[in-house]
């Protein structure tokens, strides 16, 4: 059953038209970024849908947005441009980079769409004021939502949302660690699939099919050799040709440190009784993305956890081309990996361009990473 999560994945387009004929009062919304509270969504009964790029090469967003702006942003555009996403209701952005945040404003300006919101997410989230801010925030989101829906969001209906996110994630948090094992019984490309169509599929049916594949999945043998145990760290990344290449070469993605991977579900909301500050204070706590990681980096440390956790033995530093605030993570990231022996790659990333020329310097690495565990 694996392989209904590539399906969902690249057939994304059609099963969003196809949930919005069977739910004649659903609506769905595009979102940008992954700080987006999808909880608030799920209690309207709104179908959050990522908006990705494709991959392809594109001409059609220079007029609207910076050329020095990374090709992920563009090539999220050029998809509304397209009319890739024609069935959205609405789409919204919780602030994060400013190129994603180009992007969503030249939609609103020049792809008509009857709703869109700006949710203003504080970047400093070690502020004492990050919590209190986030939450009236929310409040104000909340209410945005009850207009243009017309239906009240009760606090059950909340806590109907909270349950459905947290469900999916700790099941996906489970089908994850069974990457712990030796010989994980996925490889990185099938758990890049998984968590990727995990935010463009219905929450109840993506876990439903989740749990039923989980009473199996430890037990599963792969025809294949696990060979290098890799992490892949950096900037979003949805690249199924590069994973696939890597793992054609010697090695197996074993963990990741995405925004279309672990920290999209990596932490829960805990239940309070004040169901919007529960849910401020989750999004706060998440595994942070570069730009709201300050003044002290809380990245690294966790980073770390997870390369023990899976018993990694090598990384891959990827970083979407102009994407300031990884290029200026990375430097920490690479002195805490040279610091615990962990050899590392660099690669510095375009969506819309072909990955056959990272294979060699993929092979090298991994070659050279063989040759020092001889002697």
């Amino acid at each position: 059953m694996m392989e209904i999560f590539q399906e969902w994945y690249d057939h994304r387009h059609e099963y969003a038209k196809h949930w919005k004929k069977k739910n004649k009062n659903g609506k769905v919304m595009g979102y940008f970024c992954t700080y987006v509270p999808e909880e608030i969504l799920y209690a309207a009964d709104i179908l959050p849908v990522r908006i990705l790029g494709s991959h392809e090469p594109q001409d059609v967003t220079e007029p609207h947005i910076f050329g020095m702006y990374c090709p992920f942003c563009r090539d999220c555009l050029a998809q509304g441009l397209k009319g890739r996403y024609d069935y959205l209701d609405g789409i919204m952005i919780s602030q994060s980079c400013l190129h994603i945040r180009q992007a969503f404003t030249s939609w609103q300006i020049h792809i008509p769409i009857s709703y869109s919101y700006y949710l203003p997410m504080p970047h400093n989230l070690q502020s004492k004021h990050a919590r209190p801010y986030l939450r009236n925030e929310l409040a104000v989101f909340k209410k945005s939502i009850e207009d243009w829906t017309g239906q009240k969001i009760t606090e059950q209906k909340l806590d109907e949302g909270i349950e459905v996110m947290n469900k999916n994630r700790r099941v996906l948090k489970q089908m994850y660690e069974t990457r712990k094992a030796e010989q994980p019984p996925m490889t990185g490309l099938e758990a890049m699939y998984l968590a990727v169509s995990d935010q463009m599929i219905d929450k109840n049916e993506h876990t439903q099919v989740m749990e039923t594949i989980l009473k199996k999945l430890p037990g599963r043998k792969l025809e294949r050799s696990t060979g290098t145990r890799l992490m892949i760290i950096g900037s979003e990344d949805d690249d199924t040709a590069f994973i696939k290449m890597v793992e054609s070469v010697g090695a197996t993605f074993v963990v990741d440190d995405h925004c279309t991977g672990t920290r999209y579900f990596w932490n829960e909301v805990k239940p309070a009784q004040d169901r919007l500050q529960a849910i401020a204070d989750r999004y706060i706590d998440r595994p942070a993305c570069p730009t709201k990681d300050w003044m002290n980096r809380t990245r690294i440390n966790h980073i770390f956890r997870l390369a023990k956790d899976y018993n990694v033995q090598g990384a891959i530093i990827i970083q979407q081309k102009f994407c300031d605030p990884h290029e200026l993570d990375i430097p920490a990231i690479q002195q805490m990996f040279k610091e615990n022996n962990i050899p590392t790659l660099f690669l510095e990333f375009d969506v819309t361009v072909p990955i056959g020329q990272f294979k060699t310097r993929v092979e090298a690495f991994l070659e050279i990473m063989q040759e020092e565990d001889l002697f």
